[in-house]
C-alpha cells in the first residue's frame, strides 16, 4: 500500500498563499484548529522557508508548555524532510534534507512503510508535486479576503491541472475548507 501525500494551505479568495500571518489570524477558530490538527501526519515534507518558519517557532511553543504545546510536540516528533537546494544545519529534532531529484525522492518516500505524508505551506514544493502527479490531496482553507498582492498558489504555465472536489465545509467565519484530488483530464 503506497503512502499518500496531502498538502494543506491557507489561501485568500484571490489565490494568495504568501505571508498568511498577515491576514489569516482573524479567521482562526476551533473549526479551523480541528481541520489543521486533522492534517497532522508522522512525516512532514516542507520547503526550506516553511521549515525555517516552523523551526523558529514550534520548538519554543513546545518548551513553553502552553495550550499549543501538544500540537508543537507532535510537529517536533514527526519526521521532517526539507526540500532545499543547499546544505542545511538542522536544530529541530527529526529533521533531514531531501536528497536528489524531488520527484524521484518523493516517489521513493511514498513507497516506504508509514502513514500519510503532510505538506504544509511550501508552495513551490506543492506546485512541483502537482506537476509530477505525486500529490494525492490538496486541502485549501479559503479565507474570505482578497489580499491582492503576493505569491499565488497557481503560477503561469502551459499545463492545466484538473482537480476533483471530494469534500467541502463552511466554517462560521466564512472560511471554506475544500479538499481536492487530482482528476482525469476533461
Amino acid at each position: 500500500m503506497m503512502r499518500t501525500i496531502a498538502a494543506s494551505l491557507f489561501i485568500s479568495l484571490d489565490g494568495v498563499v504568501e505571508n498568511p500571518g498577515d491576514w489569516h489570524f482573524p479567521y482562526f477558530n476551533d473549526e479551523m484548529g480541528a481541520a489543521v490538527s486533522g492534517q497532522m501526519a508522522d512525516t512532514l515534507l516542507l520547503g526550506r522557508k516553511t521549515y525555517d518558519s516552523f523551526a523558529g517557532a514550534w520548538p519554543g511553543i513546545e518548551a513553553a508548555g502552553g495550550e499549543d504545546a501538544g500540537y508543537a510536540k507532535s510537529l517536533g516528533d514527526a519526521r521532517k524532510i526539507v526540500v532545499s537546494r543547499q546544505e542545511l544545519e538542522f536544530t529541530w529534532r527529526n529533521s533531514e534534507l531531501l536528497r536528489g531529484d524531488l520527484a524521484e525522492a518523493v516517489t521513493a518516500l511514498k513507497n516506504e512503510p508509514g502513514g500519510r505524508i503532510a505538506v504544509s505551506g511550501s508552495v513551490s514544493v506543492i506546485r512541483q508535486l502537482l506537476r509530477a502527479g505525486l500529490l494525492d490531496e490538496l486541502h485549501l482553507l479559503v479565507h474570505p479576503i482578497a489580499v491582492r498582492k503576493g505569491e499565488r498558489l497557481f503560477d503561469e504555465g502551459d499545463e492545466t491541472i484538473p482537480l476533483e472536489l471530494v469534500r467541502s465545509e463552511t466554517f462560521s467565519t466564512g472560511v471554506l475548507y475544500l479538499v481536492y484530488r487530482p482528476a482525469k483530464a476533461a
